[in-house]
């Protein structure tokens, strides 16, 4: 592409994860960018490096002089709905969004630059993390929901569980028919059963967890869905060392930090060790020492 640069983990990502339209995306991306740099009056600095996986991300300065973040990104189901849960979250907890366009295969968002930017992942071990996240998220849970179409956590249980069939399928032997079964049971089955439903990050880890002046930690990059609070810490644990050392006392010590359900919370566990196991083979092991 030229001059233009790109992050690297944005071009793994798009070579691993080939959706039909994303690379024909990822060839048209620099006049994406100079056409939102144009319309939002921007000046754009080199995008962060390695970046994520589904998008182009740098600083950029308006012309009223704020230090803001443009975000164009891969349009897929999971962060459909990015902007409008930052717009209900209102910062609070979360980074900004000043303005957002979307079309059937992009997500252009402009949002707050946090500074000094440092990921909580880069800055405090797991055990100090764990009570940062905890705080984060009972501050994202206390957003009203109503008149708000976000969608509800179950549909993004099913896909993923048809997902994962499919792939077993593929791979026949990969997996312990009778572990599979169980899981897949309780991802299709937990997000009927919860008591309560509150809007969700459903992504937020300690990388997706930004050090910054108006507050001391920002989230950034949420997924937001409906549903079952006791969901929301599982892409922390994933994230965690200690998930193959001590999965039963990760889950007590965050239920007990959250005010949840330990059993419920480690049920939860088990069901995404299961459906990420084909991917990544090492939680095969954390998903039969959770088994019910």
């Amino acid at each position: 592409m030229g001059d233009f640069p790109l992050p690297v983990n944005l071009v793994e990502g798009t070579r691993r994860f080939p959706d039909p339209g994303r690379p024909e995306w990822l060839a048209a991306l620099p006049d994406t960018v100079r056409a939102l740099a144009g319309r939002w009056s921007l000046r754009l600095g080199e995008p962060y490096q390695p970046g994520g996986m589904c998008s182009w991300v740098a600083p950029a300065r308006d012309p009223l002089g704020r230090d803001l973040v443009l975000k164009v990104g891969w349009r897929h189901y999971e962060a459909a709905d990015e902007a409008a849960g930052l717009r209900v979250w209102d910062g609070r907890g979360t980074v900004r969004v000043y303005d957002a366009h979307l079309t059937d295969t992009t997500s252009a968002l402009l949002l707050e630059r946090c500074e000094p930017g440092t990921s909580l992942a880069a800055s405090a071990p797991e055990p100090e993390q764990d009570v940062i996240v905890a705080g984060l998220l009972r501050r994202l849970w206390s957003a009203p929901t109503d008149g708000h179409p976000f969608r509800p956590l179950q549909s993004m249980c099913d896909a993923w569980a048809a997902e994962f069939e499919e792939k077993l399928a593929a791979a026949p032997g990969a997996l312990d028919p009778g572990l599979a079964r169980a899981g897949m049971e309780l991802l299709r089955g937990l997000p009927a059963s919860a008591d309560r439903q509150v809007l969700l990050c459903t992504d937020l880890h300690a990388a997706n967890i930004l050090a910054a002046q108006r507050e001391p930690w920002l989230v950034i990059d949420p997924k937001p869905y409906v549903g079952d609070p006791t969901y929301d810490p599982l892409q922390h644990f994933l994230n965690s060392e200690r998930l193959a050392a001590d999965p039963t006392g990760l889950a007590r010590r965050m239920a007990d930090l959250l005010g949840l359900d330990a059993d419920r919370l480690t049920a939860w566990m088990f069901a995404r060790c299961v459906q990420e196991s084909i991917d990544q083979p090492h939680l095969r092991a954390v998903a039969h020492a959770l088994r019910p």
